[in-house]
């Protein structure tokens, strides 16, 4: 889990948040904001599910068999497997979403 607190840490530093801003918009208490990203306590999913959402983030719960191939998958920009690269091909989920 400490993976995903990184990234929600790294996600308030960009928003320049401070950990008592971003406790205050999720609804709960700076010190269990300041403990979750210190690693001290194991955080409910409901907290980290907040804190995502106050960051503009959602917490997807993946099989851990499927993990590899879905960072591939984003990696790639949302590209299916083995789609050809050029004009002539269809348009990337990526794509698709920023239109």
């Amino acid at each position: 889990m400490s993976f995903l607190i990184e990234e929600l840490e790294a996600a308030r530093k960009a928003a320049e948040m401070s950990q008592e801003q971003l406790a205050t918009s999720a609804g709960l208490s700076r010190m269990t904001v300041q403990r979750t990203e210190a690693g001290q306590i194991d955080p409910r999913l409901s907290s980290i599910a907040a804190i995502a959402k106050t960051l503009g983030m959602d917490v997807m719960l993946v099989p851990t068999a499927l993990r590899p191939e879905l960072e591939s998958f984003v990696r790639s920009g949302g590209r299916f497997l083995g789609q050809p690269a050029g004009s002539g091909a269809p348009l990337s989920i990526a794509q698709t979403l920023a239109k």
